[in-house]
């Protein structure tokens, strides 16, 4: 395997890095090629180091004894194999916190059956409902398609979210989207997509934080993203969300950054 870094990430969700923050390893090599990645020297370049299961098992234990809320597993599709016999090692050894897989969505759902019984916390994006667009800034075909069915296993899997008394969660699915400049109607459909099909005790994490970085920022073909989100753009997500009448179980991270 190869990861980038490990560290004690206090910006997640509320629920997720509570007080102590979330324990992520970032993995080198994501499965996406995102135009506007602001992880893309780790992600797409591919810097970092080269470990082994034993490795990482430990980092895994190191991390819990750093009083971490979780083990944060960042774009970790590459490597699931390894990560899940890291996973044996490290509860042999007394690892008992929650394990957050921290995806892109793009996931096979035969990948996210091998995961039962290690994951207790799934946090996907569900970046695009227009595929023309999954093309275009993220060089991959079918992404629609492949992550709603990735993120129904998961849902099903998991089951519905719990969460500690002081409003940590153990388990359970928060389904992540951010809004990219331009692209206001992708971002309705996504949002309606989840609103007929999720369960309303579920979550979603709406992120307005965009900022343009690595080819979103040079290359001309991408002019249309190389700029951070209005705020007319952002009012009409907002209204947008209103309208849908989502219910209390949706974390409504409406955030600019």
């Amino acid at each position: 395997m190869k990861i980038g870094l490990y560290s004690i990430h206090n910006f997640e969700e509320p629920c997720i890095s509570g007080n102590n923050g979330s324990g992520t390893v970032f993995f080198s090599n994501c499965n996406m090629n995102c135009v506007y990645c602001q992880n893309y020297e780790i992600s797409q370049i591919g810097k970092g180091k080269e470990i082994s299961i034993e490795d990482l098992a430990e980092i895994f234990l190191k991390q819990q004894k750093r009083n971490c809320e979780n083990i944060n597993l960042v774009t970790p599709t590459s490597y699931v194999p390894q990560i899940i016999e890291a996973l044996k090692i490290a509860r042999k050894k007394g690892l008992n916190i929650p394990i957050v897989y921290n995806t892109n969505g793009y996931e096979n759902v035969e990948t996210i059956k091998m995961l039962d019984g290690f994951i207790d916390i799934y946090l996907p994006d569900l970046k695009y409902a227009e595929n023309e667009k999954a093309k275009k800034y993220s060089k991959i075909d079918n992404y629609f398609e492949i992550a709603t069915k990735a993120i129904l296993e998961m849902i099903k899997q998991v089951g519905k979210p719990k969460f500690d008394e002081n409003g940590i969660m153990k388990k359970g699915v928060i389904i992540r989207h951010l809004v990219l400049p331009e692209n206001v109607e992708n971002s309705k459909k996504v949002l309606k997509w989840i609103s007929d099909n999720i369960p309303k005790d579920f979550y979603v994490s709406i992120m307005a934080q965009y900022f343009p970085t690595y080819k979103a920022k040079e290359d001309k073909k991408y002019q249309e993203i190389g700029r951070k989100l209005s705020k007319e753009e952002w009012r009409e997500i907002e209204e947008f969300v209103e309208e849908l009448e989502f219910e209390n179980g949706f974390i409504q991270e409406l955030r600019r950054a």
